[in-house]
């Protein structure tokens, strides 16, 4: 089954919110899966956690996490690379104990490195969380996400290779990929040549559990600025679904545009119709 998700608590959800009430809301709505947005930082409250697996349990919806955006896995800095990886590790943690299938996580930044340096550094690293990963929060998956501008460690090839080599799956954003090559990744040809390459790093059986992002996107030559919602940017966003669909893609899609739910059952309900 191949899910699409908000990201976050729904705009229309009454009350004060909260995650428990925005899986419940979301369910009203008809939505299956929801992306709970830890970017500035993880709950530490291992209850919490339990409530929110026991309301996802009873709504059927399935859950993934943002990682916060304070990481950098090639951090020069001892301290800012611990705290990174400690970041990660947190988030797996609490991700385990509520249930969700997948952490997306931004890794690092370049910092005026050649590209194959960062991504040693960024490997090692990596390598360090896995030892605890493996042992500890098995369920979980570790996704590393492609991102949008060119100064951020993560092309759709550096993701894939770290995947392939630790046997995990990274967060595709076609929309950061659209972004960071200034217009690229927007046609049913390369999302078939994504796919592509996906299956050739982690095999065709990949397909059938992704975790990836999409919505509208802002950018320059620099690469992304803000997300948009569908309508009022250039995604082909039906041409997207049509590949989906076409390449039997299961897991979940969290649609990230700022109309959360409005933006979240529209690519819904237009795949509903193939």
């Amino acid at each position: 089954m191949l899910h699409f998700a908000v990201a976050g608590v729904p705009l229309s959800t009454p009350g004060s919110g909260g995650t428990v009430k925005g899986i419940e809301h979301a369910h009203s709505l008809g939505i299956t899966a929801m992306e709970m947005e830890w970017v500035q930082q993880v709950p530490k409250n291992p209850e919490r956690m339990d409530e929110i697996r026991e309301a996802a349990q009873q709504c059927n919806m399935y859950l993934t996490v943002h990682a916060p955006y304070f990481i950098n896995l090639n951090a020069k800095e001892k301290e800012k690379l611990a705290a990174s990886k400690k970041r990660i590790l947190d988030a797996l943690s609490m991700a385990e104990r509520c249930g969700a299938h997948s952490v997306c996580v931004h890794p690092a930044f370049y910092l005026g490195m050649d590209p194959s340096d960062a991504y040693e550094n960024v490997r090692q690293a990596t390598a360090d969380i896995m030892k605890q990963k493996d042992t500890l929060f098995s369920h979980v998956n570790l996704g590393f996400e492609t991102m949008g501008k060119p100064t951020q460690f993560g092309t759709l090839e550096e993701v894939l290779k770290l995947s392939k080599e630790f046997h995990i799956y990274p967060t595709v954003d076609p929309a950061h990929m659209h972004a960071r090559s200034n217009g690229a990744w927007n046609t049913k040809q390369e999302w078939n040549d994504m796919f592509d390459l996906y299956v050739k790093y982690l095999g065709k059986k990949a397909l059938s559990s992704v975790h990836m992002h999409y919505s509208g996107i802002e950018y320059t030559e620099k690469g992304e600025k803000k997300h948009l919602p569908l309508l009022q940017s250039d995604a082909k966003w039906k041409d997207f679904l049509t590949v989906l669909h076409e390449r039997g893609v299961e897991g979940t899609v969290v649609c990230e545009s700022p109309l959360l739910e409005e933006d979240t059952l529209r690519m819904q309900r237009e795949y509903s119709k193939f």
